[in-house]
């Protein structure tokens, strides 16, 4: 077979050399030790949870060592592009906070090693093909689906691997020149296959997550371009990552057993192997037991679930954060006030069993990051979030600025700071009493105070009310109306002797909480009324006298 002649029937339009290609793309003038890492999601239009763990990754190994990170869209499955996923894949990327310094954006490419679309990369892939059947090491592939099939039902009786090897890649090897010609005369469709070698060797790539990966050489005859000329994943990113001088490949686990071809590949063309991070897939507790995360059963696969749900793109990375590293919440206890970003990630503290994704210890997360923001980045944050999922509270955030951020401070200054938000949707719901338009009467009044003795307390309330007065002197004209109405001003009296009393000062306050804020568990009283304003606060008690 003449190889150079084979070449040249198959990519007559490809006229650059691999020699051409590489100066296009020279090694990146960088500080010792720097890493370059990146993303390559697909634009199916599903931004998932996985995308962002893998991100954090890169983007933290990469500006830790003053390195690149950068976005590559792995477009080659032209079945599944969704439109406007990548503008979607980037404004989720952006709102978690994981910026990119260079790569694909939403109408073009910021860089100096794109494009950064796959598809756009096409006169790329084809030299190196090209190179590959010149030296002997490609092959044109004309099998139809339905011998595919044939090959594969044939397979699984023999109890043998699936795949194109050995002697199910004669038919297609064994074409001389004169017959690939004339089949791509007639218009026969064709894929680009590598030759593998059956040498029952083994290869060993060391993992930065797992250590060292040992496992059987390829043998398969894989494909490198599909009908359309446009790359697999394999061949795409084996290329793309040596000409964008990636040093780290981050990826999740399902990958590993591609590593034989990408290895392969890498030794052929006599590239420097980059660093592979195989990640642990994000699993979930379910029935008692660990299972993969599903993108069908579980909404919190997806970015979107996070964004829908308003929770805290700080909150995020705290929790993915002590997933990633297993000494990040010793750290975090040991730094409380240090931003996330401080925090000296490494590789080597990885977990490679799977990562599991608890949403009870996320929220629990989000109520001490939010706990721990100033009043004014609450209020800031919460508003934006709710410009987009909630207009209503936008209009009333927008309106009562002042009102907010000093209900936002109510119970920050106790010994025990109260931690009531936990999400931007929850504190729609959490917060609404501060306003007329959507307070609502949640609870019901206490048993032990009825009709008469809410009229009663209500109006002597009323009575004595000063918005003046400090909290304790408030508090005493509680307890003295408390004791008036026959109610235990101590709750232990109420306790010990409840036929001596109707009722404790518990139930007391109860009901005035609810009279002024529509529940029963609510911050405190007086610095709600506060918050509130005297005219308020007269308004919704005198409904109740």
């Amino acid at each position: 077979m003449d190889y150079i002649a084979l070449a040249n029937l198959l990519f007559p339009d490809s006229t650059k050399t691999p020699e051409e290609i590489e100066k296009m793309f020279p090694e990146r003038q960088l500080p010792k030790d720097a890493c370059v890492t990146r993303i390559g999601p697909s634009p199916t239009g599903f931004v998932h949870l996985g995308n962002l763990y893998n991100a954090i990754i890169g983007e933290r190994i990469s500006h830790q060592s003053n390195g690149v990170f950068y976005l590559r869209i792995e477009d080659t499955d032209n079945k599944r592009e969704v439109e406007g996923a990548v503008e979607t894949l980037i404004n989720a990327m952006n709102y978690f906070g994981v910026h990119f310094d260079e790569g694909a954006v939403a109408d073009g490419d910021n860089g100096n090693y794109g494009p950064y679309r796959q598809r756009q990369r096409k006169e790329i892939y084809h030299v190196f093909a090209k190179q590959l059947t010149e030296m002997g090491l490609a092959y044109p592939c004309f099998l139809t689906a339905e011998e595919i099939d044939a090959i594969r039902e044939e397979q699984t009786a023999n109890k043998e691997n699936p795949g194109i090897y050995g002697k199910y890649a004669e038919k297609s090897r064994s074409l001389t020149i004169e017959q690939i010609r004339e089949n791509i005369e007639n218009g026969m469709e064709w894929v680009l296959r590598f030759k593998g070698k059956e040498t029952g060797e083994h290869i060993c790539v060391d993992d930065a997550i797992r250590g060292k990966l040992e496992m059987p050489r390829n043998n398969m005859d894989f494909v490198l371009l599909k009908s359309d000329g446009i790359p697999t994943y394999h061949f795409a990113h084996v290329v793309d990552d040596h000409l964008m001088r990636s040093t780290h490949v981050v990826r999740g686990e399902e990958w590993i057993s591609s590593l034989p071809m990408h290895y392969e590949l890498f030794n052929t063309f006599g590239w420097k192997l980059p660093i592979y991070c195989h990640t642990a897939t994000l699993m979930k507790i379910d029935n008692g037991g660990k299972r993969k995360l599903s993108k069908r059963k579980d909404p919190e696969l997806a970015l979107s679930y996070y964004q829908q749900e308003g929770i805290s793109p700080d909150a995020i990375w705290e929790f993915l954060l002590t997933l990633l590293n297993s000494n990040y919440e010793e750290w975090r206890i040991s730094n409380p006030d240090t931003s996330y970003l401080d925090f000296p990630y490494t590789i080597e503290k990885m977990n490679i069993a799977g990562a599991l994704v608890d949403l009870d210890k996320l929220r629990d997360i989000s109520k001490n990051v939010i706990g721990a923001m100033p009043a004014e980045k609450i209020y800031e944050s919460w508003k934006e979030w709710c410009r987009e999922y909630n207009t209503e509270y936008y209009d009333l955030l927008t309106k009562y600025p002042e009102r907010t951020i000093a209900a936002l401070n109510v119970g920050r200054n106790a010994k025990k700071p109260r931690k009531d938000l936990e999400t931007w949707k929850q504190s729609c719901e959490f917060m609404s009493f501060y306003y007329d338009e959507t307070l609502k009467i949640c609870d019901e009044m206490p048993q032990e105070c009825d009709e008469q003795t809410q009229k009663t307390f209500f109006t002597k309330y009323l009575e004595t009310y000063d918005h003046n007065d400090d909290s304790n002197t408030w508090f005493e004209k509680v307890r003295a109306i408390t004791d008036e109405l026959g109610f235990a001003v101590r709750p232990k009296d109420y306790k010990n002797n409840p036929e001596q009393y109707k009722g404790s000062i518990v139930h007391i306050t109860n009901m005035l909480r609810i009279a002024l804020t529509g529940r029963a568990n609510a911050p405190d009283i007086w610095e709600v009324s506060h918050v509130l304003g005297e005219e308020i606060v007269r308004g919704r008690i005198s409904k109740f006298c």
